[in-house]
């Protein structure tokens, strides 16, 4: 979260929210209380709560607070916790009044209309915000690799710029590719698969769990994806990588020191394996998962197929990367060797069906990586609503109070979808 014209954003926190189970429960037993009493326990209840780090410690500390994902796989589940979310972050983080800010929201490109009648409704209703854009973290990405790759340094408006790529975004849910072709999604390409940053922590836990080391479960999670941030890779070869660590195990197995939260004791646990491991769960599904077995490169290039003939080159190109799980080292070039490993062998098969008479141009593959890909979608964003065509693509208080929260259901980056 952040205002706009800033390069990074002003505060990070995970989505989750601590509720008092205690105040929750007294609202329950309406039988026992009357309605004094029922009414300050739900005015409690709407109080004390945390969102971001602070909710993951309280959970961690205490017994008392439960904690509730308001996203799941990219999609809202829960819109009271949702709501909650939203108001701590505009007074507790930005310390803002919302009457007197336009709002971009960000929504994954397969999100239900409904769910945008929703963002609009409760920004409309609860903040009373005058204006609301509601964008498509892929193609926001995008802004923010073009920004950034010296092509133009003023982005007049994402939906006009003549750009054909293919955003892959690889957060903490879900795993998209979008591509995107003359600033509009090509929506009936755009391929997803629920394996992504969180798998690949679940995945990382487990192994360690595994082997045996001794992290405190209430801890572990959170330990599992400090790990990840710090220590992990993507291997190219992952045969040579066990053996270079079997080889040398003071060289390559690095060690994690946390802190119990409860009792302020400090423990220990070996990094081995899991730190190229763990980001293979992209590339080999199959090690974490029997129920989706598509590999990345396998889903790009998958999407580029099913888009239109004469972009396909053009999406082979220019593939953007999007989202913190793909901030691994080397990640980038994994994936354009795969992606070019499955095209080749297209080509070469299609030479051979002709028996050789008739040779196929090579194609182009070339993954872009830039440095702010982990913020790509919040920096595009923040260049987006800096440019004076901002204010004009807005959803405004007075057009909700006309036509009510159906005025959110139309994207224009999906031109005719809805």
């Amino acid at each position: 979260m952040g205002f706009a014209g800033n390069v990074e954003p002003c505060f990070i926190q995970p989505t989750v929210v601590a509720l008092n189970e205690s105040y929750l429960n007294q609202t329950r037993a309406s039988s026992k209380l009357n309605m004094a009493s029922q009414y300050s326990a739900g005015v409690m209840a709407d109080l004390d709560f945390f969102i971001g780090d602070d909710a993951l410690l309280r959970s961690r500390a205490s017994n008392t607070y439960s904690l509730s994902y308001p996203i799941n796989h990219g999609q809202v589940d829960d819109w009271d916790a949702m709501e909650r979310y939203w108001q701590h972050c505009i007074f507790g983080y930005l310390r803002c009044d919302p009457e007197d800010h336009y709002f971009l929201l960000t929504e994954s490109p397969l999100t239900a209309p409904e769910n945008r009648e929703y963002m609009g409704e409760i920004m409309f209703e609860t903040f009373n915000v005058p204006g609301l854009y509601i964008g498509v973290n892929s193609v926001l990405a995008l802004a923010a690799g073009y920004s950034t790759s010296k092509v133009s340094q003023s982005l007049v408006s994402i939906h006009f710029v003549a750009l054909v790529r293919v955003v892959v975004d690889v957060g903490e849910g879900a795993t998209r590719v979008v591509p995107v072709a003359e600033g509009y999604v090509i929506g009936s390409c755009i391929k997803s698969i629920p394996i992504a940053g969180k798998d690949v922590t679940l995945f990382i836990q487990e192994l360690m769990r595994e082997r045996g080391e001794k992290m405190p479960p209430e801890d572990s999670f959170e330990a599992a994806r400090k790990v990840k941030e710090m220590f992990c890779y993507t291997s190219s070869d992952i045969v040579k990588e066990f053996t270079k660590h079997d080889n040398e195990p003071a060289k390559f197995i690095k060690q994690w020191r946390g802190i119990r939260l409860k009792t302020g004791a400090p423990y220990t646990c070996d990094v081995g394996y899991e730190r190229f491991l763990g980001p293979e769960v992209l590339f080999s599904p199959e090690i974490y998962t029997s129920d989706y077995i598509t590999p990345l490169p396998a889903l790009v290039d998958k999407c580029i197929q099913s888009a239109p003939i004469d972009t396909r080159r053009a999406l082979y190109k220019n593939i953007v990367l999007s989202g913190g799980s793909t901030m691994f080292k080397d990640f980038h070039r994994r994936l354009q060797r795969d992606v070019k490993k499955i095209v080749d062998a297209r080509v070469q098969a299609a030479t051979e069906l002709h028996g050789g008479d008739i040779k196929a141009k090579p194609v182009e593959v070339h993954v872009v990586s830039h440095p702010i890909q982990r913020f790509a979608v919040w920096f595009g964003g923040s260049v987006l609503a800096s440019t004076p065509e901002f204010f004009a693509a807005c959803h405004t208080k007075a057009e909700y109070e006309e036509h009510g929260a159906s005025i959110c259901r139309v994207n224009p980056v999906f031109k005719g979808m809805y």
